[in-house]
């Protein structure tokens, strides 16, 4: 098949590579270098978004957020009638549903997991949208991204995008309770190493032990899986969701309730945040473990 990909950046890379043995891609990125590795791979690199998508069978965005996603797609009206887009950007569940008005054939697909399982085609996949012959068929062309038993179709574009603000919600919520629980080790004289131990019995064992190898010292945070500046732009969708600011929010029953808000999330977001704020925002997120001399081995 041939299809556009649109958006090559750390994530983008790593689902497109999957593509190419079987399909002929054209990919397009903003920052032209970013397309290296794929084009090396034996992709055709496109100048503009509107090139790629010319001739185009299918269309696949993985772009940084919802407001990319409104100016590369929907502002110019790029994707042509009758040709499926599917769309991996996390972005809001109102924002799906006003793709999906503007798109008919739009479909959510949101990637859930870090570099690592999908470079090994083992990510979490949400395929969203009530066509079910469109839905089997990107269920069918993005099952190289997925662990099989993490491969869900659902009938929306919009309950695609909820479970991808789940996921993300339970990691920010439970790297900031790492965070706390570090510093209630050193404040009584624990070792990093012994609470990372200590947690295992506990609900932090996941996180703990995803997160470390960068804890210890094993990894850097530099170039990490999942950056800070990208899981906190997803805790805004995810506050502006429930707190009934986000673009376009649902005004019926299933809105948010007036006075709802998200604090453990904020907590995450204020550590998130604070390091961007110093120039760690394209770091991993686990620089919020970190203190200065340990991101940098000083």
């Amino acid at each position: 098949m041939r299809i556009a990909f649109l958006g090559t950046g750390r994530m983008g890379t790593e689902l497109a590579l999957h593509l190419i043995p079987d399909h002929e891609l054209t990919v397009w990125n903003r920052t032209a270098d970013r397309t290296s590795r794929l084009a090396e791979a034996g992709a055709a690199v496109a100048d503009t978004a509107a090139a790629a998508v010319e001739g185009a069978e299918l269309v696949i965005t993985s772009l940084f957020g919802p407001e990319a996603v409104r100016e590369t797609v929907i502002a110019p009206g790029l994707i042509p009638a009758g040709i499926p887009w599917v769309d991996t950007t996390t972005v809001s569940p109102a924002d799906a549903e006003a793709y999906a008005a503007a798109v008919p054939t739009y479909v959510g697909v949101p990637v859930v997991g870090s570099l690592g399982p999908a470079r090994n085609g083992a990510l979490g996949v949400y395929v969203g949208t009530p066509d079910d012959a469109l839905r089997a068929r990107v269920l069918e062309l993005v099952a190289p991204w997925a662990n099989p038993e993490r491969l869900l179709g659902v009938d929306s574009g919009r309950k695609a995008a909820v479970g991808k603000l789940l996921a993300n919600l339970a990691l920010a919520v439970s790297a900031q309770g790492l965070r706390e629980a570090l510093a209630l080790g050193e404040a009584t004289g624990t070792s990093a190493e012994e609470t990372l131990d200590m947690l295992g019995g506990t609900g932090l064992a996941f996180i703990a032990g995803m997160k470390g190898p960068f804890v210890r010292g094993d990894r850097t945070t530099a170039g990490g899986d999942f950056s800070a500046a990208a899981i906190a732009k997803d805790a805004h969708l995810m506050i502006d969701t429930v707190t009934g600011t986000a673009d376009d929010a649902a005004s019926d029953d299933s809105g948010p309730r007036p006075g709802s808000d998200l604090p453990a999330l904020r907590g995450a977001l204020a550590s998130l945040e604070a390091e961007i704020a110093v120039g760690h925002g394209e770091d991993d997120f686990s620089t919020i473990l970190l203190e200065e001399a340990e991101r940098t081995g000083e």
